[in-house]
């Protein structure tokens, strides 16, 4: 299967931005790309606002809401626990058999988890058992300030231990005029982590399709998945 699976190193640091600019881009580039966000929590799949609406938006997906995120739960909080709270459970195998109704409708799928790898998505499964199911390399975006490095680091290392590939790091939401820490970083976590900075993103005060799209553009590395992609078919 072709893609990459977007985590994050933590809650609110822009996986879904990051996400959704790098389907846009691939699109205009003529590659088929489909998006999954198996698990959503806090909000409804068809809100505009959702994860799952801005993945559909920006890859032009045919695949519907629900195919996109077969699981919604009504709390925000991670995806186990809001499950629980209506009920409900979800094992591994129910996310699975989604994916296989789905995987071949498109060349290439951007796959996005919530929040970091050991968040719990279901009854004794974390995002990182379901990357490691997936056999998918790993997109880490990260904030780029001060604590990001420790964050990477073992986020790297885990995912490591357990024979994963880590594609990269996309540092996202770099200020305006930032500090020491910030125009640092990039350089000792490629050092300390072992792994390549991809992107170093600004903040976006507009969240528009079009910026979001011409930032990842003009940020991010994107051959990456594109070499990704001729290696694997």
């Amino acid at each position: 299967m072709n893609g990459i699976f977007v985590t994050g190193t933590d809650t609110d640091v822009g996986k879904t931005i990051i996400a959704s600019g790098i389907a846009a881009v691939l699109k205009e580039r003529q590659i088929d790309v489909g998006v999954f966000k198996p698990l959503l929590s806090g909000i409804s799949r068809e809100n505009p606002a959702s994860d799952t609406s801005l993945l559909k938006q920006f890859s032009q997906t045919s695949l519907s809401y629900d195919e996109i995120t077969p699981f919604a739960f009504k709390e925000p909080l991670a995806p186990y626990v809001a499950a629980k709270l209506e009920g409900k459970s979800v094992r591994m195998e129910d996310v699975l058999s989604h994916w296989e109704k789905i995987k071949e409708k498109h060349e290439f799928f951007i796959v996005e988890g919530a929040g970091g790898i050991s968040v719990p998505l279901g009854e004794q499964f974390l995002v990182i058992d379901l990357i490691k199911a997936l056999n998918l390399p790993i997109l880490i975006v990260a904030r780029p300030n001060l604590g990001t490095v420790n964050h990477i680091f073992l986020t790297v290392q885990y995912a490591k231990s357990l024979g994963l590939t880590v594609a990269g790091v996309v540092l996202n939401g770099m200020s305006e005029q930032p500090g020491l820490a910030e125009n640092t970083n990039p350089e000792l976590i490629e050092e300390v982590c072992g792994v390549p900075i991809l992107g170093i993103t600004p903040k976006l005060k507009n969240l528009t399709e079009e910026n979001i799209k011409n930032m990842v553009k003009e940020h991010v590395d994107v051959t990456l998945f594109l070499k990704e992609k001729e290696l694997r078919v």
